[in-house]
């Protein structure tokens, strides 16, 4: 950072933080903050590792991880560890704001945010949390009764001095087409029928098995559906364990079944398809809001806080989502939810609209503006 004091945002270790981090710093230099003022903290373990040295920011990582939820012994020297590493990630980022004094810090969750966040709170820096779960998760829960404001995702998160201003995103998603013609064409570019009800299954970049093992029983069983077609986005852990599932899902006319275990063409995906079955981490709902796209939301059952249930039944709440529990999510209960909406296409464009009408395209904007406001 430079002479001139600057900010610091700080968050990592999965795309649920990187993401939000690197569109609120974006957010700050269209309001007129040089890049070379804002310094990104981050996890040396965490993508952001392989992923920040090419971005236009300075940046920092921190040592150390975060904690295993675990009580088994090997969890408890592993967490020691932990301890120790965060105990130097404090040290070092209280020593660079002693030195450096940033004007504003701002924290979006995770193990460097704690860092970040406790020393910002030790030399009265002003702090800023932003949590993009519908339940704070343990940083921003602890550290963001000391913020000078928290920038929420949902309303009725329970923290003080609350702005509802949603989640950021990638900009992109804001200007998604998603009538006909943009359905189509971002279905070519999948290599997906133009004309079909199409279903994205998505279960993150390493998998969801539960999820997983039900969309391809679920092609099994819809495999003479002339009509329809599944996008299986099955993450790379589990790709070639369901893989061989399209060979015999479809055949001929019937139903078309692409198996893939990434995808980086999000954007393209929530274009096509007129309803995705999901997890419900910040990212995806945030996403799934500013696409339109109705969904099924299965949340991760054991997450902190059940933070992914509270998502879902936020989600639900306004009409955008379907809730299937994780012990519930077979098949059959996949079909049985997908034929009631795809029967009824008024109801699936009122949950587009619904999850449209409550998203925060601009998120990143209200929270630099946020920031801005509350800075030294």
């Amino acid at each position: 950072m430079s002479a001139r004091r600057g900010t610091v945002v700080a968050g990592g270790g999965t795309g649920g933080h990187i993401v939000p981090s690197l569109q609120i710093a974006r957010a700050l230099v269209e309001r007129g903050h040089p890049a070379h003022t804002i310094e990104l903290y981050g996890s040396r373990r965490g993508q952001e590792a392989t992923t920040w040295p090419a971005l236009e920011f300075s940046y920092t990582l921190l040592p150390g991880r975060g904690l295993r939820r675990s009580m088994r012994p090997a969890a408890w020297w592993a967490n020691a560890g932990a301890v120790v590493g965060l105990v130097w990630a404090c040290v070092r980022a209280l020593g660079s704001f002693v030195a450096r004094r940033p004007r504003v810090v701002v924290i979006v969750g995770g193990y460097a945010s704690f860092a970040a966040g406790l020393a910002a709170i030790l030399t009265r820096v002003p702090l800023v949390s932003v949590n993009t779960d519908a339940v704070p998760g343990a940083v921003n829960g602890l550290l963001g009764r000391f913020a000078a404001a928290n920038a929420v995702a949902f309303a009725g998160t329970d923290l003080p001095r609350a702005h509802v201003t949603g989640t950021p995103v990638r900009p992109e998603l804001a200007s998604l087409e998603r009538s006909p013609e943009g359905r189509a064409r971002s279905r070519e570019v999948l290599d997906l029928p133009t004309d079909r009800q199409t279903v994205a299954a998505v279960g993150g970049s390493l998998g969801a098995l539960r999820i997983n093992r039900a969309v391809a029983d679920l092609a099994r069983a819809w495999a003479g559906s002339g009509g329809r077609a599944v996008y299986h986005v099955t993450g790379r852990r589990d790709y070639e364990a369901f893989a061989p599932s399209a060979d015999g899902a479809a055949d001929g006319e019937g139903l078309r079944y692409r198996v893939v275990p990434f995808e980086d063409r999000m954007p393209d995906l929530y274009a096509a398809a007129d309803v995705c079955v999901t997890r419900a981490g910040a990212m995806t709902v945030a996403e799934l809001l500013v696409s339109g796209v109705p969904a099924i939301l299965v949340p991760l059952p054991g997450a902190p806080r059940d933070h992914q249930t509270r998502n879902a039944e936020a989600l639900v709440g306004i009409g955008a989502a379907v809730h299937v529990p994780d012990l519930e999510c077979t098949g059959q209960r996949l079909a049985e939810e997908l034929d009631a909406l795809f029967a009824d296409p008024e109801r699936l464009r009122a949950m587009s609209e619904a999850a449209r009408g409550h998203a925060h395209p601009d998120a990143a904007a209200r929270v630099a503006e946020l920031v801005d406001a509350h800075a030294r």
